[in-house]
Parts: structure tokens; sequence; C-alpha cells
């Protein structure tokens, strides 16, 4: 039993195909999914919510402005992340963050985006949902500042090594590993999620980009967080069902979900 932490319906690359994608999901053993709505794009919003509503037993949805959408984020936009976030299918806020890679927006004005999604989702006792490139100090370091802790939540797609993995989870924050994990280059996020306690361990595609091998360079799925579970549990000597059965469970606790 599988659970996709996150990845996004809503984009066209899967929403036009969203019964097949669901079907082969289903087929691969994947029992949840979490959609991450970006709310720089009401449409995204809208959608995400839709469909999580649509399938209440197997979908929940995340609402925020991703980093590259920070300098777009005003008293408005922040206001529709609350009442989105208000919405009982939403099990978290984000995906927020900083990323220093790309640099769509100014890091003033991602610093004070994330800052602000933090204080909503305290707000509304939801965790967060964490996007973090090239910059691991500044984001833990804000993380640590707005007491990020009260509410915790998921460093999502890792892509860092197994020291800022543990300075994460002492500020309340698990590791969701992605179809990086796969690569045969990404040797430190390997080792990370050999190091990551198993009750702080998270699965997911971030579909539709990032496919695992052995569909690297195809459009990503949830059906596909099957290969990832299965690399981590080679990587970490456990049996495939064990570590699929526990970060689902681990899913499940830090969402909030009833079952």
């Amino acid at each position: 039993m599988l659970f996709d932490t996150h990845c996004h319906l809503d984009d066209p690359r899967l929403l036009d195909d969203l019964d097949a994608v669901l079907e082969r999901a289903a087929a691969a053993g994947v029992r949840r999914i979490t959609s991450i709505g970006c709310a720089s794009d009401s449409a995204s919003v809208r959608t995400a919510i839709d469909i999580a509503r649509r399938h209440p037993d197997r979908i929940s949805a995340t609402v925020g402005v991703h980093p590259h959408d920070a300098k777009h984020l005003d008293d408005t936009l922040c206001d529709a992340i609350r009442d989105a976030g208000s919405d009982p299918s939403v099990v978290a806020i984000g995906e927020t963050g900083l990323d220093f890679h790309y640099d769509h927006s100014p890091h003033p004005s991602q610093e004070e985006a994330f800052r602000r999604q933090i204080a909503i989702a305290k707000e509304l006792d939801k965790p967060l949902v964490i996007h973090t490139r090239s910059a691991p100090a500044d984001t833990l370091r804000i993380l640590r500042e707005e007491h990020a802790k009260d509410v915790g939540g998921i460093i999502h797609c890792f892509s860092e090594d197994a020291p800022f993995a543990k300075a994460a989870l002492d500020l309340g924050f698990v590791s969701s590993f992605s179809g990086i994990v796969t690569f045969d280059k990404a040797v430190a996020v390997q080792r990370a999620a050999v190091q990551q306690p198993a009750d702080a361990l998270l699965i997911e595609t971030d579909a539709p980009y990032l496919a695992p091998i052995p569909k690297r360079g195809k459009r990503n799925e949830p059906a596909y967080v099957s290969y990832t579970a299965a690399r981590i549990a080679e990587l970490r000597g456990e049996e495939p069902e064990a570590l699929a059965q526990t970060s689902y469970e681990n899913a499940v606790r830090i969402f909030g979900i009833d079952e």
C-alpha cells in the first residue's frame, strides 16, 4: 500500500488522462495521493480541490505559492490561500519555500512569501510542504526563526544530504524522497534515504516531473512511486512492502488524515 505524497494532478499532462492515471496508480498499489494546488493560479487550486472532493478516499490537496511565483504574493493571494486552506480536502499549506537555483523570484520576495505561508499554516494548524533548492541554510534558518515546528511538515522532493535531513527533522520536518533517489549519481540523496528514521520517511513522484528509473525521461505519474519505494527499500535492506506500509502510515499521520 503506497502513498504518493506529492504530485500535480492539475497539470494537463496528467489531468487530460486522469481516469487512466488513477487506474494505473491503483493497479500499482497506490492507495492515496496528495495533489499540489498552486495559489498563484486560481484554476490550479480549484482543480486540485475539485479532484480531491471527487475522490475523498484517495486524494487530498494542498494550497500554496511556489517560490518561483513568490513575487506575486500579496494580501489578496494570502487571503485566497487562507480561504482555500480551510477546505476539508486541503491537508497542508504549500508548496512553499526557497529556490535559489532558478531565481524566478527575487530572494527577498521568496523569503517574505515563505514566512507569510508559515504564518498561515500555523493559523490553520496544518503542516507545511517545503520546496528547497540551492538554499539549505536559509531554509532551515527561516523554519527556525518562524517556529515552524509548531506545525511541522515535509521537505518535498528531497535533494540535499543526510545532515540536512537530520537538521530538518530536528525542526519537525520529515523528508519525502522522489525519483531522484533512483538516479545513479544521486549518492548524497541515497545516503540520506538510508539514514532517515523509518518514522520520518515519505515517498513521492512530483509527477509529471522526475520519473524514476526505469521510466526516466518519460512523463511521470503516481503509479511510478512504486519504483522509488522499491529502490529505497533496496538501499535500506528492507522489504518493499514493509517500507511502503511504514511510509504510508507516516503520510497519513503527518497530513492528519482519518482512516
